[in-house]
């Protein structure tokens, strides 16, 4: 993490139910870095690459779409 990642406010986790990645994203993980994680599931990295550029999380059903 950087000092400017620092310098913004971190977003509700699981507040979606569609996010859009990048390969910058990578690896992808629910929650991502940059949301609470008090309030949420486990850390679980999700494949991306290999399932079509979708993925979407067991514990809440956030859907992951890549895009280049």
């Amino acid at each position: 993490m950087t000092t400017t990642d620092a310098a913004l406010p971190l977003k509700l986790a699981n507040a979606e139910n569609r996010y859009e990645v990048t390969r910058a994203d990578l690896p992808l993980s629910c929650p991502m870095p940059g949301m609470h994680l008090w309030n949420s599931h486990p850390k679980v990295y999700l494949p991306i690459e290999d399932d079509g550029g979708e993925s979407v999380c067991s514990y809440c059903g956030a859907r992951y779409i890549l895009r280049d």
